[in-house]
């Protein structure tokens, strides 16, 4: 367990419009999301055992908690972050501002190289404290799990050494933590001219170095970074070890990550500005989500994703923040969301699935994102009586009231609703 249930303690959370996000799978948005106007959950030893009408409700909680009308949802689901760095690319921003384009950084020894370094120079302490600090920031917005990458490590041993660190935040109790290897994340600087010595550590030294501390590899695969023939290197060895396998692809440029993730049955294909009708007829029957990152389509002025397109292949979509120094410095996901909503078109009912159920699909974590009799009792509880008020406001929303496991881990009391 992250953190140790209350044994033999119930509780039950009364009078809230709550979207349980676990209607039938087969539904619409609207059904999907499983509203409950008037209703109850009731919590004992860290799990719901029951949700449903407040006129209905199980009595004899040991402790009742009116939420006077409050919208409750399953705690959210960060699908995409980068949260372990050190450093800063403030001045990177101003030069993009000033007209240098992403790639043209990074082939000057910017960008992700440049995190790189400042993450390999950083004590594993300052990590830690840094990284806590985000998912902090993380957990004030409502979120309770969060997908965090490596991939600013480069080498074996300093990969290693941040999925440790993820495994170490998961312990602390903030959030529940999924750990991924992103160990083809950016070609470093000692190999140079040395691309397939490169690929070879990562497949026969640092994946199998992974097993046990991550639960998934992933690549960057886009114009720039790793080919589909390395792509494909890679996540097949990483299945061969048991782990999930999932990619950055099309943020770019189209290369054929699409098909190669559904052909490998990966769990999400993340950015996808750029990808090809085949290519997501492809992700929509093989069942891969797509990650949309509004942070990063918004800081490089990209044209984002199309929702009617991603709807028409039969795509489900999640929403992340892609929590990174470089392109996406946010940890607010309802933003993100918000952000999905009038930039690529999703649905509001489709843009709270994004930020719930289908983000912790596209992670791999069957216990979380929905509010389901069994499940964890991750809720996160808003002052809005209206769930949709997430993918509404722009910012602005942070949770009145957060359970991790039953035991509430965020409290802000009463405050105003203002939307």
């Amino acid at each position: 367990m992250l953190i140790a249930s209350w044994m033999n303690h119930s509780l039950l959370l009364t009078r809230a419009r709550i979207a349980t996000c676990a209607g039938p799978d087969d539904g619409d948005p609207t059904t999907r999301l499983g509203l409950v106007d008037d209703g109850a959950i009731l919590v004992r030893d860290g799990r719901v055992t029951w949700v449903g009408p407040r006129a209905e409700a199980p009595s004899g909680a040991d402790e009742i908690i009116d939420l006077e009308g409050r919208a409750v949802l399953p705690g959210l689901v960060d699908p995409h972050t980068h949260l372990l760095f050190a450093g800063s690319r403030i001045e990177e921003m101003a030069r993009r501002r000033a007209g240098v384009d992403y790639q043209t950084i990074a082939a000057e020894g910017g960008g992700i190289a440049s995190t790189m370094r400042a993450t390999r120079a950083a004590g594993a302490e300052e990590l830690l404290t840094r990284g806590a600090r985000r998912l902090r920031a993380l957990r004030r917005h409502g979120v309770t799990c969060v997908e965090v990458k490596s991939g600013y490590g480069g080498d074996v041993a300093s990969e290693l050494r941040l999925l440790v660190l993820a495994q170490r935040l998961d312990a602390l109790g903030i959030a529940r933590v999924s750990p991924t290897l992103l160990g083809a994340h950016a070609l470093p600087a000692e190999y140079e001219g040395r691309r397939e010595a490169f690929v070879d550590a990562v497949v026969d030294e640092m994946i199998p170095a992974a097993v046990g501390f991550a639960s998934a590899a992933d690549v960057y695969c886009d114009e720039g970074a790793f080919t589909l023939a390395e792509t494909r290197r890679i996540l097949r060895a990483a299945q061969g070890a048991g782990l999930d396998v999932r990619a950055h692809v099309g943020q770019f440029a189209d290369l054929g990550g699409p098909e190669l993730l559904a052909e490998l049955g990966a769990l999400s294909a993340d950015h996808l500005e750029q990808a090809s009708t085949r290519g997501l007829q492809a992700m929509g029957r093989a069942g891969v989500r797509a990650v949309l990152l509004p942070g990063a389509w918004r800081t490089l002025g990209q044209a984002p994703p199309e929702a009617e397109r991603l709807r028409r292949a039969g795509v489900r979509m999640a929403v992340g923040t892609d929590l990174n120094p470089g392109t996406s410095p946010t940890s607010d996901l309802p933003l993100c969301a918000a952000l999905a909503v009038r930039d690529a078109g999703l649905t509001l009912e489709e843009a709270l699935l994004a930020i719930t159920r289908e983000a912790a699909k596209a992670i791999g974590r069957a216990d979380a994102g929905r509010i389901e009799a069994g499940l964890p009792a991750d809720l996160a509880v808003y002052d809005e009586e209206d769930p949709r008020a997430l993918a509404y406001a722009l910012g602005d929303v942070l949770a009145h009231g957060v359970w991790l496991g039953g035991k509430r881990v965020v409290e802000r009391g009463a405050s105003a609703r203002i939307w």
